[in-house]
C-alpha cells in the first residue's frame, strides 16, 4: 500500500512546505460512516483506492503533530514525511468495527515513527536507546522550570513523574548540556588549525603492527584446530556447538536431548574438554 500510494510533493523548501500544507488542509475530513465504509473496502477487499482516501483525508493530522517538534532543529518536512509513514502504517491495520476513530488509533504510529527519527538524526551520537532514556528525551525539555541545571529537588520530582531513576535524569540532563563537536577543523583566518581528528590516528594501522598481528591470528587458529583434534567426536562437537557457533549457540539442555544424556553431564564433558584443549595450546 505504502510503495502505490501518490502523496503531495514535499520537500524543505518554504514555499514547498506552504503550498504542502495548504493542500492537505484542503482534503475533506471523512464523517464516521465515510471512514467506517472505506475502512471496510480495504480490509476486506485489499482496496487501495479506500486506503488512499483514508490517508488523505487524515494527511493534515501528521502536520499539526510536526510543530510539536520543531524545536528539536530537523526540517519539518522530514518530520512530516516519517509522519506520513507511521499514518499509512495505521491505516494499513486500522479495524473501522472496533469503535475507535482512525485519528485516534494513528496519532500513536505517528508519534512513535517521528520519535524514531528524531532519536536517529538529533545527534550523531545516540542519547536515547532505552525506553526511559526516551521518555527524558521527549519529556525532560518541557519539565524544566528555567534554563539553569536542574536542582536536586527538580531532579527527583521528574524521576517520580515519568517513573525513571534519578541517575537517569542526571545523565539525561547532561546529553542534553552538551554539545556536538566537529571532527574537522574550520580553516577561516589562513591559519594551521587542529581538530579532533588529528588526534585519532590509529597507531596500531602501521604494517608492521599489521603483519605481526596477522601472524598472531594464524598461530592461534592454528593451535585451536590442533586443540580441537586432540579431542573426541563427542567432546569436540558440544565445545564446537558451545562456543564456536556465531549465531545461537547450542545450550546444555539442547545438548543433552540430542545425546540422550543429562545436562550436567554435558557440562563435565565440556569442562574436561577445555581443560584438554588448555593443555594441548601451551603445549
Amino acid at each position: 500500500m505504502t510503495t502505490a500510494m501518490n502523496l503531495p510533493t514535499l520537500s524543505n523548501n518554504a514555499t514547498s512546505l506552504e503550498n504542502y500544507i495548504h493542500t492537505v488542509n484542503n482534503y475533506p475530513m471523512l464523517t464516521l460512516e465515510e471512514e467506517v465504509s472505506l475502512g471496510r473496502q480495504l480490509r476486506d477487499q485489499g482496496d487501495v483506492d479506500a486506503a488512499k482516501h483514508l490517508v488523505l483525508s487524515h494527511l493534515r493530522v501528521v502536520v499539526s503533530m510536526a510543530r510539536k517538534f520543531v524545536g528539536y532543529g530537523l526540517p519539518q518536512a522530514d518530520l512530516i514525511q516519517e509522519g506520513n509513514i507511521g499514518l499509512m502504517k495505521a491505516v494499513k491495520r486500522f479495524d473501522p468495527d472496533r469503535g475507535v476513530r482512525l485519528v485516534s488509533f494513528a496519532m500513536h504510529w505517528i508519534s512513535a515513527e517521528m520519535h524514531e527519527y528524531i532519536v536517529r538524526n538529533w545527534r550523531m551520537v545516540k542519547i536515547a536507546t532505552t525506553k526511559g532514556q526516551r521518555k527524558l528525551f521527549f519529556n525532560l525539555r518541557s519539565m524544566k522550570t528555567s534554563g539553569s541545571s536542574l536542582t536536586p529537588t527538580e531532579i527527583t520530582d521528574i524521576a517520580e513523574k515519568l517513573g525513571v531513576k534519578r541517575e537517569e535524569v542526571m545523565e539525561m540532563e547532561t546529553r542534553f548540556s552538551g554539545q556536538d563537536l566537529t571532527l574537522e577543523p574550520f580553516d577561516d583566518d589562513g591559519e594551521e588549525t587542529y581538530g579532533p581528528l588529528a588526534y585519532l590516528t590509529d597507531a596500531e594501522a602501521e604494517p608492521s603492527q599489521i603483519l605481526a598481528r596477522a601472524e598472531h591470528d594464524r598461530l592461534s587458529s592454528t593451535g585451536l584446530n590442533n586443540a580441537l583434534a586432540s579431542l573426541d567426536e563427542r567432546s569436540r562437537h558440544i565445545v564446537e556447538s558451545r562456543w564456536l557457533q556465531e549465531e545461537n549457540p547450542a545450550t546444555l539442555h539442547e545438548l543433552a536431548a540430542e545425546y540422550s544424556i543429562s545436562a550436567e553431564r554435558v557440562r563435565q564433558i565440556e569442562q574436561k574438554a577445555m581443560q584438554k584443549m588448555k593443555l594441548a595450546l601451551h603445549a
